[in-house]
């Protein structure tokens, strides 16, 4: 298969999206599905692609106001962990409290996923990692084939997710950070919810998180 991975950096906090495509099937994968969903299926449609599925890494405000008006018009399945349900209820009452606009609610999600599950699209594979701390249910891709981890907001270029919010803990973020996406092959690239894309390699050696993480542990991980 030939494949194009595109990255979109859309709304309010800037917040990154990516389209996984393949020519070969003519179908698109989008990671996330922030703000501006006209722009959305314009990429995608320019590249003669068809959205097969969305996948939500969470369901926090800036990763899922798309979703509304992608569904409405392309019908295409929504994944997502069954533990971030209630965020993506309350997704409204966030926008409104964070930027003061109404928000219809968004779309159920079709498909739940599980840790450790792999999804056959017809775009792609990606392995499903159940990287909690930032959000309960949120979760990472792997795309081994094109040795890319879409993180979400799990871990970023030299920082890591917020953990002051509702249902967030740092604990279990670090130790997702380490078990689930620093465990991956050195070479792979971080595609980050927010900011630059970076690899394994970078963080493990470079993130100030990371690193007093390590300490803290005694150099054990």
């Amino acid at each position: 298969m030939t494949h194009k991975v595109k990255m979109l950096t859309l709304g309010w906090v800037q917040t990154n999206c990516f389209i996984i495509g393949d020519s070969t099937s003519g179908t698109a994968v989008l990671i996330d599905a922030p703000d501006d969903a006209p722009r959305l299926r314009q990429e995608i449609e320019r590249e003669g692609w068809q959205l097969s599925a969305i996948l939500l890494t969470h369901a926090h405000w800036d990763h899922v106001r798309a979703l509304h008006g992608l569904k409405e018009a392309t019908n295409a399945p929504i994944y997502m962990h069954a533990a971030d349900l209630p965020l993506l209820e309350e997704m409204p009452d966030r926008v409104q409290a964070w930027i003061g606009e109404i928000e219809l609610p968004a779309p159920k999600p079709d498909v739940l996923v599980q840790h450790g599950e792999l999804l056959a699209l017809p775009a792609c594979r990606l392995e499903v990692r159940h990287t909690p701390g930032h959000t309960p249910g949120h979760v990472s891709y792997v795309w081994h084939e094109g040795a890319v981890v879409f993180s979400g907001d799990c871990l970023f270029e030299g920082s890591v997710g917020r953990t002051d919010f509702p249902y967030a803990d740092h604990k279990t973020l670090m130790e997702s950070i380490f078990k689930q996406l620093l465990s991956l092959p050195e070479d792979y690239t971080i595609a980050c919810g927010h900011g630059r894309t970076t690899t394994v390699a970078r963080e493990r050696q470079t993130n100030p998180f990371v690193l007093d993480w390590q300490a803290r542990l005694g150099g054990s991980r």
